[in-house]
């Protein structure tokens, strides 16, 4: 499973008429060249950024396990907290996902208003602050998932919080690549149909992590 997922930032695009930058296809972490004689131009792409982040362990003892000593491990609070309360802070995460959504989406339409000239710098920021903020959210998820399908023996309400993290990573890279194919240098370029079936997958997306929510939420209550 992907440990996480990061909205990266690249210039430059594609001279008119050629192939729209794949970003979500590309290798973590290559990076493009800005395309000479274009203007300030932003790229959005699933990076390795915040995989790597979200890979840092976050459950006591797996610092040991990576080489790393166990004196400079926090510890982690959810250790020996009931069930309820993990379920409790998943939900609490969720929230926090959701107003990161909000920066971003709210990022977008100002950077989208804001030119020409466009106000990039000011994009660029919003987006690392909304990367940093799932990187953290990733890490926690994971955390708990690991507690849950380790220590706490539920494997059932780990494939939930499992699939809730693969559903958010798919939403984010979802929603990245609809802001790519907004950007103002793709005007006149765009696919409208394409972009419809994004939009509807970003929903469908949506009703899904409802639906494991409920299922975590009941199943959770059934195990106590």
């Amino acid at each position: 499973m992907t440990s996480g997922v990061a909205i990266g930032f690249r210039t430059g695009w594609p001279q008119a008429g050629g192939q729209r930058p794949p970003g979500l296809q590309r290798a973590p972490g290559a990076v493009e060249q800005p395309a000479p004689g274009r203007g300030r131009g932003c790229a959005v792409m699933i990076a390795a950024e915040a995989a790597a982040q979200s890979a840092l362990p976050a459950v006591p003892g797996a610092a040991a396990a990576a080489g790393v000593s166990e004196r400079e491990e926090p510890a982690w609070p959810w250790k020996d907290a009931p069930i309820r309360a993990l379920v409790q802070r998943i939900h609490q995460l969720q929230a926090e996902r959701a107003q990161a959504f909000r920066r971003l989406e709210e990022g977008h339409r100002q950077y989208l208003h804001s030119g020409p000239p466009y106000d990039f710098p000011r994009y660029r920021s919003t987006v690392h602050e909304v990367t940093q903020a799932f990187a953290a959210a990733s890490r926690e998820v994971l955390a708990v998932e690991a507690e849950l399908a380790g220590r706490r023996a539920q494997p059932l309400l780990a494939g939930h919080v499992r699939s809730l993290q693969q559903l958010e990573e798919t939403r984010l890279a979802t929603v990245a690549l609809l802001q790519l194919m907004g950007a103002p240098e793709l005007t006149g370029q765009e696919d409208p149909l394409q972009m419809h079936q994004l939009k509807m997958k970003v929903i469908k997306t949506m009703e899904a992590i409802s639906e494991v929510l409920q299922d975590l939420k009941f199943d959770a209550e059934s195990s106590e």
